[in-house]
């Protein structure tokens, strides 16, 4: 049974969760539009650069999370995934799961984006594993703040180790695909790894290393 890791923005799907969702906000009235779109917009291109500040990030995305009830998130969310994402969603990502789920493999997804955004989305997949940012939830209500490590560059290693350690799985045999320089220290770990319409940077470092790369856009 080989383990079969897949980033999801950009890769899974095909935009950034975390941007939309920020997007989300601003469009329904729900943040201030002038401050939050214009910050939404400098972290995720500082994301495309790799000069991101993660902890700058979450503090920023995790705020409105604090500012309202956990229920009207919820349902907040529900809308988003519905309207939002699902446009998003690929066929030929879902193809690629299910051969991976045909083939016997444990199927993880691991991403930057925080939990409480991506869960329902990797539901959209039927994937059960979801290696996350986590927000941090105390007596039923979203704090703003985040715990343990920010899944992210190294941090995903981090997170994926962890979990190896308490699950019965190895990297033997293990595959990860995705779309982001960002994820190259997980790219490097694992022993198939595939580059999926991948940025400049990551196109570069395919290339260099003799990596598969493919296209799930059609």
């Amino acid at each position: 049974m080989n383990l079969a890791i897949f980033d999801l923005d950009n890769t899974l799907i095909a935009d950034d969760s975390d941007f939309l969702w920020g997007q989300y906000l601003v469009d329904r009235g729900i943040v201030d539009k002038d401050y939050y779109e214009e910050a939404n917009i400098k972290f995720y291109n500082d994301y495309k650069r790799g000069s991101l500040d993660i902890v700058e990030f979450l503090d920023f995305s995790l705020a409105p999370l604090a500012l309202h009830d956990a229920q009207q998130l919820y349902r907040w969310r529900e809308e988003f995934v519905e309207t939002v994402i699902k446009p998003v969603t690929l066929e030929a990502a879902h193809a690629l799961v299910e051969k991976h789920r045909s083939a016997g493999d444990t199927l993880l997804v691991v991403t930057a984006t925080n939990r409480f955004v991506t869960e329902p989305i990797v539901k959209l997949y039927g994937i059960d594993n979801l290696l996350a940012t986590t927000p941090e939830f105390k007596n039923g209500q979203y704090t703003g703040k985040f715990i343990g490590t920010p899944c992210f560059q190294e941090g995903k290693v981090v997170l994926l180790k962890e979990w190896l350690a308490n699950s019965k799985h190895t990297l033997e045999g293990s595959c990860f695909y995705s779309d982001s320089h960002n994820d190259l220290p997980l790219l490097k770990l694992v022993d198939k790894p595939v580059a999926v319409d991948p940025d400049d940077k990551l196109l570069e470092a395919a290339q260099q290393a003799n990596w598969p790369i493919i296209s799930l856009r059609g």
